[in-house]
């Protein structure tokens, strides 16, 4: 089983940036496409950002384009840098693993424990 732990969430200003970390127990990681996901209070998961398995392809929120990066190194460990941040960009972020190359939620396998992300106005 892939085990996940996310870090570098925080507090920011609006305008600010973040980069948050997800790095996966197993080497395996590397057949897995990753994903970034969030949840803010009362609200539905949503997709945020997914990379496929080489990084030769990253797809992208509209609400995040052109302001968060997807990466990932060639050992077990995913980023999402996060720049020009606003305060509905509040949630709770999570990485999750698939085996497949998607958007959808469902599709993926194995999910971190999540860290918050806060940004005041």
């Amino acid at each position: 089983q892939v085990q996940l732990v996310e870090s570098g969430g925080g507090l920011v200003q609006a305008g600010g940036s973040l980069r948050l970390s997800c790095t996966a127990s197993e080497r395996t990681f590397k057949q897995y496409a990753m994903g970034w996901f969030r949840q803010a209070p009362g609200k539905e998961r949503e997709f945020v950002a997914v990379i496929s398995r080489s990084s030769s392809t990253t797809t992208y929120a509209n609400s995040v384009k052109g302001r968060f990066t997807i990466s990932r190194d060639n050992e077990n460990t995913v980023y999402l840098q996060m720049n020009s941040l606003k305060p509905e960009d509040t949630a709770v972020y999570y990485c999750a693993v698939a085996r497949l190359y998607s958007q959808d939620g469902n599709r993926y396998d194995y999910w971190g424990q999540g860290t918050q992300v806060t940004v005041s106005s």
